[in-house]
């Protein structure tokens, strides 16, 4: 592998949710080469520390720039928000001015008062998420009027990675978050679904909520701000190479991540194993 070939857009997750961004990446800049790093050797981080998170985010981040990455999206929201902050104001100034880190929290956040019209959102999310309040408070800063009530969801993501998207034991986990969720605030209208792995689930997802109330997915919304990002940024734009590839790396085992890759990107993949 010859890592300063081309200039891929990096997508980076701590194991397969971020397929379900990539996906939409592939979809809409079909002509753009991107790199995917799972780190499912480690995965999950929902439950990790914050240093812990943003010692293995940085570590992955480092290693997508070694590929000849320029960009690279954090398409996990715990990496998003546990290490983003930290990684662009601390470590890119010393690693590279040049370059960007980008995630997927800040995007969501500026659509929802489109989405809202009680002005009260609901946030599911992984415990890593929720307790970093990195929603609250990028909504706060967009839209300081709405309401926002969190919901963690600890149970979600080893549903969707065990294949467990319907049936009773998804059903009865789905409709008791959401059960809280709205219990807690009867007004909200709004939900974002506040990992990536959640859109697996949208079916047994929408059985429970109550019509009226949106539930929001985070692929067309990253993928619409990475699209914008890029024209706002042509210096950038022009830094990513245009191969049309894109190239499957993991940090466990090839076998497991190319089946499980399968059902998140929605199509066949090969991946290669490596370490960080």
């Amino acid at each position: 592998m010859n890592e300063n070939a081309t200039h891929p857009i990096g997508v980076f997750d701590s194991g397969y949710g971020g397929l379900t961004i990539l996906k939409e990446f592939v979809r809409m800049l079909p002509e753009h080469d991107f790199i995917y790093l799972g780190d499912n050797a480690r995965n999950p981080y929902g439950a990790r520390s914050f240093e812990t998170v943003y010692a293995y985010t940085l570590e992955a981040v480092k290693r997508l720039f070694r590929m000849g990455c320029h960009l690279v999206i954090l398409a996990c929201n715990t990496a998003s928000a546990r290490a983003l902050r930290t990684i662009q104001q601390n470590d890119l100034p010393g690693i590279d001015p040049e370059r960007r880190v980008l995630g997927v929290i800040r995007p969501t956040a500026e659509k929802v008062g489109a989405v809202t019209r009680a002005g009260h959102v609901g946030i599911l999310g992984t415990m890593g998420t929720v307790s970093s309040q990195s929603y609250l408070l990028e909504i706060r800063k967009f839209f300081p009027h709405i309401t926002v009530t969190q919901e963690a969801c600890p149970l979600w993501v080893p549903m969707v990675e065990n294949n467990e998207l319907s049936g009773p034991g998804a059903e009865y986990f789905v409709n008791k978050n959401i059960t809280r969720l709205l219990g807690a605030d009867a007004a909200i209208d709004a939900v974002i679904l506040g990992c990536t792995h959640y859109p697996l689930l949208m079916d047994t997802i929408l059985k429970f909520t109550p019509p009226g109330v949106t539930v929001i997915p985070q692929d067309r919304i990253v993928a619409d701000s990475l699209m914008d990002y890029l024209a706002r940024h042509p210096d950038m734009e022009k830094r990513c190479s245009r191969g049309g590839t894109v190239q499957f790396l993991t940090t466990d085992s090839t076998e497991i991540f190319d089946a499980m890759g399968a059902i998140f990107f929605g199509a066949p993949i090969r991946s290669e194993r490596i370490a960080l």
